[in-house]
């Protein structure tokens, strides 16, 4: 007569249904720590992305010493981008920056840019219209510098050291990660900032 061990076979069924329930378990736990590590990183980024918009309006306003030497601030007289644009030297917008170089609403466009970049990353709100206002700041900052050039117009080499990738266009990827990723919600008022009224009715201000 044949003897079936249904006891042992139960048993080894509800150890298998154990080992998997273990090990999804373990797989979701690691999944979670991804994410959180991953959210943590972005945030980071964006605090230390914010940071630097934000020191380049302080220091262009105040002229701390550094970029800008002191007493050449915008609160003495000085202009934030007549240096910068009016010594374009390659590029075929490099006409119309020595044009825009020194105007009053060039400053004032860039400062203002700066000001609110700079917080809206730091704050974590408003992160898609800073990702959109900072592309094409890094965009017209990477033709006034235009890369491409091995030679500047008088002859000169360009020094540069590549004809496409430059850290203005590895900013301007990196805002638009943040703000397609909702970055502003950890370390950030982006949960916050999403819960008022006129911003659920404006989506873009997201």
């Amino acid at each position: 007569m044949a003897v079936h061990d249904h006891g042992h076979r139960h048993m080894g069924l509800h150890l298998s249904l154990r080992r998997s329930n273990a090990a999804a378990t373990g797989s979701d736990t690691a999944t979670s720590a991804a994410t959180a590590t991953g959210a943590y990183a972005l945030a980071g980024l964006r605090v230390l992305l914010g940071f630097v918009f934000l020191w380049a309006f302080l220091d262009k306003t105040f002229g701390f010493g550094y970029a800008t030497p002191s007493g050449k601030g915008w609160i003495d007289g000085g202009s934030p981008t007549k240096g910068f644009l009016g010594s374009v030297a390659a590029g075929p917008m490099e006409s119309t920056f020595h044009d825009w170089a020194g105007a009053a609403w060039a400053d004032w466009l860039f400062m203002l840019g700066l000001l609110g970049i700079g917080v809206a990353l730091i704050a974590g709100i408003g992160l898609r219209l800073a990702a959109v206002a900072g592309t094409v700041m890094m965009a017209l900052m990477w033709m006034a510098e235009w890369p491409p050039a091995q030679h500047l117009s008088d002859g000169s080499p360009s020094m540069s050291t590549n004809p496409f990738a430059d850290y203005h266009l590895v900013y301007a990827l990196a805002l638009i990660a943040l703000a397609a990723t909702g970055a502003g919600a950890t370390w950030g008022l982006g949960r916050l900032w999403a819960g008022l009224p006129f911003v659920g009715r404006n989506r873009w201000l997201r």
